[in-house]
């Protein structure tokens, strides 16, 4: 089982599309230019369409026979907020938003599979082919969840597949059990008493507290994480003060962790608000703390991956698929559709020679030449797992 031929056949218009998307890239639950491309090139397919499912989500649904068996599909389309440094033709043309984590890519290939699917019908059953806005921690799944996604469009089986520039192009990774990490966002917001910046004695500088804030949540992951396990607590802004000669009233710290169980998260959290809340009182201060869970980790089933790893390995060869791979940091929040439906969630090989920047990385590119091998393995997933007879 090589690629998918009539794929193959099709990669002119998988660049077109692709590039299509990238140049005109939208944030969160703003994606209405991408949805409608989406939705016109299903309905062109002959696929039924089904827009605005959890804000901005666009749902294909192709039924072949009269079998309840169903399989979902799922790719995300939103960019994030990246000022884009590459220079080729199809650069973002909304500045300060770029497709830097290859949804533009993952949205192509499922409408390559979509295509394939509805021209030749080699299965039985309902195909669902989720497109899912806002994934980027904007909560897309959750609202096409609670938007009554499954209650509509049920599913047996779930995949989802995420470029991986670290993995050469031709390779897959299909993992039973925890592949990516749960991941929260926080926001600590520093309330002292501003001063003159030449009279420091009048304040209760948040900026200090702040100093001392970062220093101590370190401790956070290395003396209450048992060594075995693994957790990432990152302070990722510090704001405070416009001017040179006054102390601000106020100061914000913001970041992220990402943990592989919820236990450990939660525990996390108490743990920063303590250490928090006990230096800002220690310089008679005061502390807010934000604290947002928004990716639970992504659990893949084991059934699902072996039936995802094999599909995988009959395009590309055994060899070429990895069915044990540690779990990684990253998040991601088809975490919580993995939780209302048993699936698995692929990695695909996005690294050549010329496309060697990770994602969220102002010069990357999704590889065109991965979305044949993307769209073939969708194609394939769901003849497997709906077969004609």
């Amino acid at each position: 089982m090589p690629l998918v031929q009539d794929i193959v056949d099709m990669q002119d218009d998988l660049v077109a599309w692709r590039r299509d998307i990238h140049a005109h890239p939208e944030l969160g639950f703003e994606e209405n230019r991408t949805a409608k491309f989406i939705a016109d090139k299903l309905e062109s397919f002959g696929v039924q369409v089904y827009r605005d499912v959890g804000k901005t989500g666009v749902v294909g649904v192709l039924r072949e026979g009269n079998e309840t068996q169903s399989v979902g599909l799922r790719a995300d389309m939103d960019a994030l907020p990246i000022i884009e440094e590459n220079t080729f033709a199809h650069r973002s043309t909304n500045e300060g938003t770029m497709h830097a984590c290859g949804h533009d890519g993952h949205t192509t290939m499922l409408l390559a599979a979509a295509k394939y699917l509805a021209d030749t019908r080699r299965f039985r059953g309902t195909v669902n082919f989720i497109f899912q806005p806002a994934e980027e921690g904007i909560g897309g799944a959750r609202a096409m969840i609670e938007d009554g996604l499954f209650e509509q469009f049920p599913c047996d089986q779930l995949y989802a597949m995420h470029n991986a520039p670290g993995m050469p192009l031709g390779k897959f990774g299909a993992t039973a059990g925890t592949v990516t990490a749960a991941g929260a966002f926080f926001d600590i917001d520093i309330h002292g008493t501003g001063a003159h910046g030449a009279f420091p004695n009048d304040s209760v500088d948040p900026v200090v507290i702040a100093a001392e804030a970062v220093s101590a949540l370190q401790s956070v992951v290395s003396r209450n994480v048992r060594p075995t396990e693994t957790a990432v607590l990152s302070i990722t802004q510090i704001h405070a003060g416009d001017a040179y000669n006054v102390i601000p009233a106020h100061a914000r710290l913001a970041g992220t962790v990402r943990t592989f169980s919820v236990k450990t998260m939660e525990m996390i959290e108490q743990r920063m608000g303590e250490l928090v809340s006990g230096i800002a009182k220690a310089h008679r201060a005061s502390a807010d703390i934000d604290f947002r869970i928004v990716f639970h980790p992504v659990v893949n089933d084991a059934t699902a991956a072996a039936l995802a790893g094999d599909v995988a390995a009959g395009l590309v060869g055994d060899s070429n698929v990895s069915r044990s791979l540690p779990p990684g940091t990253g998040s991601e929040d088809f975490s919580f559709m993995l939780e209302k439906v048993p699936g698995c969630y692929v990695l695909l090989g996005n690294a050549d020679d010329d496309h060697t920047r990770p994602v969220h990385n102002p010069g990357y590119d999704f590889n065109d030449r991965a979305a044949v091998y993307g769209a073939s393995f969708f194609a394939q997933v769901v003849e497997a797992a709906l077969p004609p007879n």
